[in-house]
């Protein structure tokens, strides 16, 4: 059974896309446009980078550098060991909306969604592309119309997307040369909203997936971005696990010293005119029984 929650970092704007890295727990805060990193207690807090286009998904290449979302000028920018940050992709001609979370296979090979929309201000729900950018920085369309495609992973051979407007989480085969097969519901939560308007598409979600990690029984936690809570679902969709915050749940990650610590992004909100100015936002830890792969 999970532990309740624990505090490691607080006082940030909006957190995103947790990732365990050499002993430490590396995320993004939006808002302060800050690549943070910390000891799993949240001591020694590290500045890692600093990305005036905001901060979102974060990854790493076979040889340990660093990749990292710039959001509102839709490119991925690579730390080279200078610490200098570089254009790694300009995602400009595929993004229809900021772009947003990242996950990076252990070629190199980062695959990238966007809003598909302008949220913050209401516009009309569109769907968007999933791209992949190669280690060499091109760019390639992998998967088309999704709703929100947001947190990913790998599971069992599989490219594992939570489509946060859809009410699912979406599976592709993983080819040799990374591209992707046939779409598949990996789980499904509910029927596919049919509106255009946010609220509407908001009230037809049973669960809003949003960030998700896999574990090594090839389960997945995910964020439920409109539940307060984190849930722990099997192929097919099986809830098996519950972790209930009492506060908006946006991204997690397994991490840790054993695998074992699940780390929960929150905050009261996702909206930016709500969070752009506040410090709200904190980074949970929670133990759970079934570790990282």
């Amino acid at each position: 059974m999970p532990t309740a929650p624990t505090v490691v970092l607080e006082k940030y704007s909006f957190l995103e896309s947790p990732r365990w890295w050499e002993d430490r727990i590396w995320v993004s805060d939006f808002y302060t446009h800050r690549v943070l990193s910390a000891r799993e207690d949240g001591s020694d807090v590290r500045v890692e980078a600093q990305v005036p286009g905001q901060p979102s998904g974060l990854g790493r290449l076979p040889d340990g550098r660093l990749l990292v979302v710039s959001m509102r000028d839709h490119r991925v920018l690579r730390r080279e060991p200078s610490g200098e940050l570089v254009t790694h992709a300009d995602l400009s001609d595929h993004a229809t909306g900021l772009l947003n979370d990242m996950v990076v296979d252990e070629s190199g090979r980062a695959y990238v969604g966007n809003f598909g929309f302008d949220l913050m201000s209401g516009a009309p729900v569109r769907t968007a592309s999933l791209v992949r950018v190669d280690p060499d920085g091109s760019v390639t369309v992998a998967a088309t119309d999704l709703s929100f495609p947001n947190g990913a992973a790998f599971v069992d051979g599989e490219l594992v997307v939570a489509e946060t407007l859809g009410n699912r989480i979406s599976g592709f085969p993983v080819d040799f040369d990374g591209s992707l097969g046939r779409r598949r519901d990996w789980a499904r939560f509910g029927d596919h909203p049919t509106g255009t308007e946010v609220p509407d598409v908001l009230g037809a979600l049973a669960v809003a997936p949003d960030g998700l990690c896999a574990d090594v029984e090839g389960a997945v936690w995910v964020a439920d971005a409109l539940g307060e809570r984190a849930l722990r679902v099997r192929p097919q969709g099986a809830v098996v696990d519950t972790v209930e915050v009492g506060t908006g749940v946006y991204a997690c990650a397994l991490g840790g010293a054993d695998g074992r610590t699940l780390f929960l992004c929150t905050a009261p909100g996702f909206a930016e005119h709500e969070r752009r100015d506040t410090r709200e936002a904190a980074l949970l830890a929670v133990r759970v029984d079934v570790p990282a792969p």
